[in-house]
């Protein structure tokens, strides 16, 4: 049975299309087009309340009932638990899985977010808001996480070990926008070689490919940012 994907082409976004392509689960794309305000509609608010995308309805829920999910960290959980693959097979590796996929979330995803905000967007603004302590804050602390990522891939061939999982579908869609994030890898060898190894999957290409031509530049697209940074 066909997932529904509420979707836009951004990193958490592409988390949920590439853990639907390289699961193999049918999905239909519903485009929630955040830079018009898609995200603010009663009806994705039924779906989505905290009005971010990525969402998906799963038509053949727990027990074979519809069920909604929003927050791409719980989709990918739940993706994972109902195909049985990417969450690695034994109570370790899923511990393991879990740890990189909530510093994902609780750091990777917010401090990447925040230095794509103050270091491209912000000083794009009308009027312009360049703050040297923010962009210096923000890609310190990115940085730093960067080079912890890298010290694990030391030793493993993905993030949780040497098995491709769900917190290398979260992970990647952010890490691979490091020099937007004014970041290098000329010192993170091994982050640049997971980097490389997870961009050749066949899943992650396509999940990535998802209705990329509707990518706007925010840095022009006033419209756009109003609707997205807004102060209110």
């Amino acid at each position: 049975m066909t997932i529904e994907l509420y979707y836009w082409p951004t990193p958490n976004g592409w988390k949920i299309s590439i853990a639907l392509e390289e699961m193999g689960l049918p999905y239909e794309v519903k485009l929630i087009n955040i830079g018009a305000g898609d995200q603010f509609e009663p009806e994705f608010l039924k779906i989505a309340p905290n009005n971010r995308m990525p969402a998906i309805i799963d038509p053949d829920g727990p027990d074979g009932a519809p069920i909604s999910i929003f927050e791409s960290g719980a989709i990918l959980q739940y993706l994972a638990r109902k195909t049985g693959k990417f969450y690695g097979s034994t109570e370790r590796e899923r511990v393991k899985v879990e740890e990189w996929l909530m510093w994902q979330m609780g750091g990777v995803g917010p401090m990447a977010g925040q230095a794509h905000h103050f270091l491209k967007y912000a000083p794009s603004m009308d009027p312009p808001n360049d703050l040297p302590y923010a962009k210096d804050r923000y890609r310190n602390e990115t940085g730093r996480l960067y080079r912890v990522l890298n010290n694990q891939l030391a030793d493993n061939e993905f993030v949780a070990g040497d098995f491709f999982s769900i917190a290398d579908m979260a992970l990647w869609p952010w890490v691979s926008g490091w020099e937007g994030q004014q970041q290098t890898l000329e010192d993170k060898p091994h982050l640049a070689r997971w980097l490389d190894l997870c961009a050749a999957r066949p899943g992650v290409k396509a999940g990535r490919a998802v209705a990329n031509e509707m990518r706007s530049n925010l840095q022009k697209d006033k419209k756009a940012q109003d609707m997205l940074f807004r102060l209110k």
